[in-house]
């Protein structure tokens, strides 16, 4: 769902974890207060990663409002970058290798123990 997200010119993910009880207010004021950036910016893909790192949560503005996406999968975890509390921006080779389990910075996906 995420990747074919219309419009999309710029992917902006939040290292480290997020509060993903959030919804759109509270992620376009986290945006704007922690790294100064403006979450009107058009065809900005804004991504966040919870604890569990099995969900995620996009934020998009589109010229005439704000698209709040939500995915999570059933197996397996994303690999997100946890080392810092910075905003990365992505190239689409790494979005989609974020999307489909592999770490941004290597090859291997994991799944999720049960």
């Amino acid at each position: 769902m995420l990747r074919e997200a219309y419009g999309i010119k710029r992917i902006i993910i939040r290292t480290g974890k997020t509060d993903l009880r959030m919804g759109v207010d509270g992620l376009a004021a986290f945006i704007r207060l922690n790294y100064g950036m403006e979450p009107v910016d058009d065809g900005t893909l804004f991504l966040f990663c919870g604890n569990r790192r099995d969900r995620i949560k996009g934020l998009i503005y589109d010229r005439d409002g704000f698209t709040l996406l939500y995915h999570r999968i059933t197996d397996g975890v994303y690999q997100w970058p946890r080392n810092t509390e910075e905003a990365r921006n992505l190239n689409r080779e790494e979005f989609e290798k974020l999307m489909d389990g592999f770490a941004i910075e290597g090859s291997i996906r994991y799944k999720k123990k049960i």
